[in-house]
């Protein structure tokens, strides 16, 4: 089953996310620089802070507490620098962080780096995810996959489509771009995932056909978008329950379709293979 995130820095939001059956709740840190580049668009942009990431994290049971932290950085004015950041979000809670907007190798090698640090400092086991969402991340991915240390990768193909000027994110799952990156990625055996979604039904791409693609991949991991429960315009709580409830099941109730399918095709082929193994070794007699 894929891992299932939902952005959110509500820890009453987050326990009913947990109890219907979403794995990692994410709170979202990154502000820096996210303004400039998504300004105008219906994107969302969050400011997280460390004692959401607390309040989070006191409340959940068995899900994990992604954060996003800013991208690598130095001297933002009253804030503090990305080694500090990163060790506070370990320190109050983070099981996984996730680094955002990187253009090069040494910010991979540096946050890799910054993490190890926290973990150490605090006694805890966070993993790296990088989020590969810029044009120069994409072009030095085989430099970027010798890093040791990297835990899992998501591909972020809403500043990523951006950044090469497409008119629709999914294009990146049609034009083989997220083919590509993906199979580097499977190839050093690193989870990864792409991009998120929302209702299953609607949209002008319903998150159906979507999610069967995170399976044709072997994807791990996917957002579950703001859209699918947007709980700025949802207030009754009741109400929220309900739609985790009945839209997580149908993912998974999907996703067991899915997976049906794949071990379908797995099990012919393992089939072939040895038949034609037994073909072969008899032919050699």
């Amino acid at each position: 089953m894929l891992n299932l995130m939902y952005i959110t820095n509500r820890p009453e939001i987050a326990k009913i996310a947990e109890q219907a059956g979403v794995d990692w709740i994410f709170v979202d840190m990154e502000f820096i620089g996210k303004d400039n580049r998504q300004g105008g668009l219906d994107t969302v942009q969050n400011h997280h802070t460390i004692m959401d990431i607390r309040n989070v994290k006191a409340v959940l049971v068995q899900s994990k507490v992604l954060v996003r932290v800013n991208p690598i950085h130095q001297g933002v004015p009253d804030y503090m620098d990305s080694e500090k950041e990163i060790a506070q979000a370990i320190e109050a809670g983070a099981d996984i962080v996730m680094l955002p907007f990187f253009h090069s190798v040494q910010e991979v090698l540096t946050f890799v780096g910054y993490v190890k640090a926290g973990n150490v400092k605090s006694g805890k086991q966070a993993k790296a995810c990088l989020l590969l969402e810029t044009p120069e991340a994409a072009i030095l991915i085989d430099e970027i996959l010798n890093v040791p240390g990297i835990d899992m990768i998501h591909i972020g193909l809403n500043d990523l489509h951006l950044a090469m000027g497409m008119k629709f994110m999914f294009q990146l799952l049609t034009n083989g771009i997220v083919d590509q990156l993906a199979g580097k990625i499977k190839a050093k055996g690193i989870p990864f995932g792409f991009g998120g979604i929302a209702s299953l039904h609607g949209g002008a791409l319903p998150g159906s056909y979507v999610l069967k693609e995170h399976y044709r991949l072997g994807s791990s991991m996917v957002i579950v978008g703001r859209s699918f429960c947007n709980t700025n315009l949802i207030t009754d709580m009741d109400e929220i329950r309900r739609i985790f409830n009945i839209g997580i099941a149908e993912i998974r109730e999907l996703e067991n379709e899915a997976q049906m399918a794949v071990d379908y095709f797995r099990k012919n082929h393992q089939y072939v293979t040895e038949t034609v193994e037994a073909i072969v070794k008899e032919k050699l007699k």
